[in-house]
């Protein structure tokens, strides 16, 4: 005689907390929320849609736990610049700014330089 209830298992994949660190040497918990509120603001009145805000912050989870190291809090805002820059210029400058220190306009002159100089496409000149 059983007790006419039925037991399932189910598998599933329990990710590794990954673990970034911080410029003063101390280690916590990456927080894609932290990622995402640091793009709210620079994509603030941009034509970028949460879904995209979203996207960008698993793919930097995603890149950095395939890197297999631990990151430091430099390689998360390398890694969201690299894909800001082509989701929205003006956000990655926003951005860029913050995350680099921007001090004045010179510093601003040289970042939308070398992103121009990065995504201007190449003239190919007739022999």
């Amino acid at each position: 005689m059983g007790c006419g209830h039925r037991y399932t298992t189910f598998e599933r994949i329990d990710e590794v907390p990954l673990t970034v660190v911080k410029r003063s040497g101390e280690r916590e918990l990456f927080d894609r929320g932290k990622v995402i509120g640091g793009l709210r603001a620079a994509t603030k009145n941009r034509p970028v849609t949460d879904e995209q805000l979203e996207r960008l912050a698993a793919d930097v989870e995603e890149a950095l736990r395939e890197d297999g190291t631990v990151p430091t809090t430099q390689a998360v805002g390398l890694a969201v610049l690299e894909r800001l820059q082509f989701l929205d210029e003006v956000a990655y400058v926003r951005f860029a700014s913050v995350y680099k220190g921007f001090e004045g306009v010179d510093d601003f002159r040289r970042e939308v330089g070398l992103l121009t100089k990065e995504t201007a496409p190449k003239r190919h000149e007739e022999p």
